[in-house]
């Protein structure tokens, strides 16, 4: 891959790993769940008005925002608010990969290979560290709900999957047979899922702070701003989301996956470092070897360490993503425009 590719994919990775540290400062002064109502107001406006809705089935493009946008970001906002440190946060969210690949093989009867299940068992192994040698600072119920935000973001992921190779079977030929079909267009319909699956977000969000918090609270809350949530907002949707996953898809469609994917593992270390850095979390020694043997699982997972991949599994890594979240991660859902064999993780939308 050309080194402008490369540095691009690096500020990606950085974009998606300082997107924690970023959420966690603004989160201060809004209940979480408004905050995720907020932060995906602002994914939606304007783009709503300036990208095509995408060619998946309403009711997937829903379930996508349903799974990959609203149960993720709100439960790992709600982790956040619990006292999840944000570094943490981003290494524990990459279980979402072996979820993944256990969640395609229960619902999809995706087979996964030999070196997919021995990545899961290595990544769980890491995740059971992390978690036993946490730091007193963790309480273990962020810690529960992180792992369901990996979970649902998981979740996204096979339901983006099964539409990108339902829309593959279906896709109609040409009107004409003089005329080719329309090719596929990875970065726009990337972009367009994460942008029309933002739809289901903020009503029910709302909603939910209204029950949760209280209408004076959310009230004093939306009148008395601070710069720290409308900057963080401003972060995690523009930048996080709609340039982040805008250039991921761009070098997802220009280059072979195995070339782009693997700068996904740099997420958790730039997230890791950055709330070293902005937040003072210092990982303890347990923390740092439970992530170190995660991430093996996670890079073992998506055939990271294979030297070589072949056209198919080359074609289903790029439907691989670590948003990142967070993909928010992740803030990057989107529909695998060709059916092929399973792989860790279907491209997602994040941080």
């Amino acid at each position: 891959m050309p080194l402008r590719s490369s540095l691009l994919a690096v500020l990606v990775a950085v974009l998606w790993g300082v997107n924690f540290v970023v959420i966690d400062l603004g989160l201060g002064d809004l209940p979480p769940t408004l905050f995720v109502a907020l932060r995906f107001v602002v994914v939606l406006v304007p783009a709503i008005f300036l990208v095509p809705r995408p060619r998946a089935r309403p009711r997937d493009v829903v379930l996508v925002g349903a799974f990959m946008s609203l149960g993720q970001f709100g439960l790992l906002y709600t982790a956040l608010a619990l006292g999840m440190p944000a570094g943490l946060a981003s290494l524990v969210l990459q279980a979402q990969v072996g979820l993944t690949v256990l969640f395609a093989a229960a619902a999809l009867r995706e087979v996964p290979t030999h070196s997919q299940l021995v990545g899961v068992l290595v990544g769980a192994a890491g995740l059971v560290v992390v978690g036993a040698g946490r730091s007193a600072s963790t309480p273990a119920l962020a810690f529960l709900v992180t792992l369901a935000a990996a979970a649902s973001w998981a979740v996204g992921n096979v339901v983006a999957r099964r539409a990108g190779s339902r829309d593959a079977r279906v896709t109609a030929p040409a009107a004409r047979t003089d005329r080719p079909a329309r090719p596929p267009r990875p970065g726009l319909d990337g972009l367009s899922m994460t942008v029309w699956s933002a739809l289901v977000v903020p009503g029910p969000l709302l909603a939910l702070s209204l029950v949760v918090d209280g209408p004076d609270v959310v009230g004093h809350a939306l009148t008395h701003l601070t710069p720290a949530p409308v900057l963080s907002t401003l972060y995690t949707a523009w930048l996080a989301s709609l340039v982040g996953y805008g250039i991921w898809n761009t070098l997802l469609a220009r280059h072979p996956a195995s070339a782009v994917v693997p700068f996904t593992m740099l997420v958790p270390v730039v997230g890791m470092l950055s709330a070293w850095i902005v937040l003072d979390e210092v990982p303890n020694p347990a923390e740092l070897v439970g992530g170190g043997v995660l991430l093996l699982g996670v890079a073992t997972t998506t055939g990271v360490l294979r030297r070589r991949a072949t056209p198919a599994r080359a074609a289903a890594l790029a439907a691989s993503a670590v948003p990142d979240p967070v993909r928010d991660a992740a803030d990057r859902p989107a529909a695998n425009p060709r059916p092929g064999p399973p792989e860790a993780a279907t491209r997602a939308r994040s941080r």
